[in-house]
């Protein structure tokens, strides 16, 4: 309460601090003459010109920073505590002491029987130790946040590469790791030495920083949309795809160089392991609530896959029986490009708050999305045709008393397969870059890019099979012809046409958060399509499960029997028509019909095996994935036939004012 008199008070509480008016003088009116005014009005306090006087500013406002362009000045300030955290701390020793032991096993032979193909420790060294220093060095002056994200980016591969050095103790002598192991006589098998556990610790000390740097980091703040989160994970996929392909090409008669397909299942599980964990990490890093962390992780994943990538191109270098293959080089290219963009600033900003309610601040082109989505499924089906026409294995007969070899081709049985499944993507790929049909070609290429891969990885089992058997001596006496295996241009237009078809999917998906951004519709689940497509999802998965036709003394691969090459497309083929049915019942009715409409296409195109490559055998009849194949079928047509006839998610049309409402910032419906 104010003192007697009406004047407050100096030590009253929560009243703020005003010069005490003379006795005698008028309330408002300075006590002190113009002259007289750095004279103390009150004995310990100071003067203030009469009016409204300033407030005293709490201390969270004192310390906040002024506006977002003083952030700008040092694009890797920690906006968070400047001293590491116990837990944090104790992530950073542990994924030093990883780094240590990695570093360590390129030192100690992984096997006594075999060491490394040329002086690569120094190299390996660098790689394990740089990432952990440059953490080490980030919390010490006062970022953490970036040093924990670059744990955590290194802790994403460690289990794909745990899986991979696995390898060591399955069949050593049929690894493909110059930089550790490369015997110089034919080996059945080999014992495994102190490197190999270095090497399990190393990635199990890396693994476990992860989990505790996670749990130091994380928050429930609600994460600011992020620059880059479309490419960046585009980017990770084509490292992913590089790291799948042989890691060198070999000269070597004791080194098999193979593709990840080829080489037996632990190298296999790791390498598969490793590029799913690229994108997944790329996505989980741009999710991060806190810029640092996002950056750190980011730098963090590049890092990692520069330690499986950079190896075997220095294997390629460095030896004169191992060259460089493109696959390891396009992944250092490509996770380079992710390791730049982790320096820029990766949170979206606008000038201020009245320009993005202006509808000033404008989306990503959805031209452009749908230009590149279009040329790269017309690409994919490009690719597709000349590995369909083109000779999967290329075969060489040389007789030893013959000067020429006598060379012959041979063709896949699936081709036809392959040459259907590109003409029915080049549909939508093509729809996708005309404007009046983008809306509703692009969910259908987003599902139809999975029949390429089932079909691809049913040719290319053809060219794998041949080629697994080596050259092969011809029987009857010396005189026999030498046989000799080789991928002929179709297996690897194929392949192309497998990566080029899992760039289109992700542009599609792209250009469906664009679609939908700019479209800025708040939609509801449909529930009158959930029962049809339900079932159109289980009927689908029991056929890519089931062999579609039976001919007599041919095994069919599945999904849960007899794994093969063409099982890992029926795998995604199942996958993306489950996935498209989730999706259509949460998406708008057009859209979702496409979705429908396209999950409708791979499982009749996954009937079509019966007549297209059971044809092509011989002596075919249908088989109990025909007819399943059949069945979901039909029930994703109605499933897409009720929701291209349905209305609104809400049951409601939405008038032209509600729809203006929701328009995206950029201004377009």
């Amino acid at each position: 309460m104010p003192a007697a008199g009406g004047v407050p008070h100096p030590d009253q509480p929560g009243e703020p601090t005003r010069p005490v008016p003379a006795a005698g003088s008028t309330p408002g009116v300075s006590a002190a003459p113009a002259g007289d005014s750095a004279k103390p009005a009150s004995p310990g306090r100071t003067a203030r010109p009469s009016g409204n006087p300033p407030q005293p500013k709490p201390a969270a406002q004192r310390t906040a920073p002024q506006s977002s362009t003083s952030n700008d000045r040092d694009l890797w300030a920690d906006d968070a505590e400047t001293h590491p955290s116990t837990a944090l701390k104790t992530a950073l020793i542990l994924a030093a002491l990883g780094a240590v032991s990695l570093a360590a096993a390129a030192v100690v032979p992984v096997s006594p029987a075999a060491g490394p193909g040329f002086i690569s420790w120094p190299w390996l060294a660098l790689l394990a130790l740089a990432p952990a220093v440059a953490a080490i060095w980030f919390a010490a002056v006062g970022k953490p946040g970036l040093g924990g994200g670059l744990v955590l980016g290194l802790a994403a591969l460690a289990p794909g590469r745990l899986v991979l050095d696995l390898q060591f103790a399955a069949n050593g002598p049929l690894t493909i790791r110059p930089e550790l192991y490369l015997p110089d006589r034919f080996l059945g098998s080999s014992a495994v030495g102190g490197g190999f556990w270095l090497l399990v610790a190393g990635h199990v000390l890396t693994a476990a920083a992860g989990v505790v740097a996670w749990r130091a980091l994380r928050n429930h703040d609600e994460p600011e949309r992020r620059r880059w989160r479309l490419l960046v994970p585009l980017l990770a996929v084509v490292a992913g795809a590089g790291l799948l392909t042989a890691p060198v090409h070999s000269d070597n008669g004791f080194l098999l160089a193979r593709a990840a397909f080829e080489g037996p299942w632990p190298a296999l599980g790791g390498y598969l392991l490793i590029a799913a964990a690229l994108p997944l990490a790329a996505v989980l890093a741009l999710a991060a609530p806190a810029e640092h962390v996002a950056r750190g992780a980011l730098a963090g994943l590049a890092a990692a896959a520069f330690g499986v990538a950079a190896p075997p191109v220095l294997a390629g270098l460095f030896r004169d029986d191992l060259h460089v293959t493109w696959g390891p080089a396009l992944a250092l290219v490509a996770t380079a490009i992710v390791a730049g963009l982790a320096g820029t600033r990766l949170t979206e900003r606008t000038e201020n708050a009245e320009t993005d309610l202006a509808g000033s601040a404008k989306l990503p082109g959805l031209f452009w999305w749908r230009l590149t989505t279009g040329l790269l499924g017309l690409a994919t089906v490009v690719a597709a045709l000349v590995g369909a026409f083109a000779p999967q294995v290329a075969v060489t007969a040389l007789n030893p008393g013959a000067t020429t070899p006598v060379s012959a081709a041979a063709d896949s049985p699936a081709r036809w397969f392959l040459l259907v499944a590109a003409l029915v993507l080049a549909v939508p790929a093509a729809g996708v870059l005309v404007p009046k049909t983008a809306a509703v070609a692009r969910p259908v290429l987003g599902v139809a890019w999975a029949g390429i891969v089932l079909a691809g990885t049913a040719v290319l089992n053809t060219a794998l099979t041949a080629t697994q058997a080596g050259n092969l001596a011809g029987f009857g006496g010396a005189a026999a012809p030498v046989f000799s295996y080789d991928l002929g241009a179709g297996a690897a237009w194929t392949f192309a046409a497998l990566v080029l078809a899992a760039l289109a999917a992700l542009a599609a998906v792209g250009t469906g958060v664009v679609e939908r951004e700019d479209a800025g519709d708040d939609t509801e689940p449909d529930h009158r399509t959930l029962t049809p497509a339900a079932a159109g999802a289980i009927l689908a998965v029991a056929a890519f499960g089931l062999p579609v036709f039976a001919v007599p003394g041919y095994v069919a691969a599945g999904l849960w029997s007899h794994l093969d090459t063409p099982s890992w497309g029926l795998l995604t083929a199942a996958a993306v028509v489950v996935g498209a049915a989730a999706l259509a019942t949460r998406s708008r009715p057009k859209p979702a019909a496409a979705l429908l409409a396209g999950a409708a296409l791979l499982t009749a195109l996954h009937a079509a095996e019966l007549p297209l490559v059971g044809g092509s055998l011989g002596g075919a009849s249908p088989a109990a994935g025909f007819w399943v194949a059949l069945a979901a079928t039909a029930a994703l047509l109605a499933a897409a036939g009720m929701s291209a006839a349905g209305r609104s998610p809400a049951g409601e049309r939405r008038t032209p004012a509600e729809g203006r409402e929701r328009r995206a910032p950029g201004g377009r419906p």
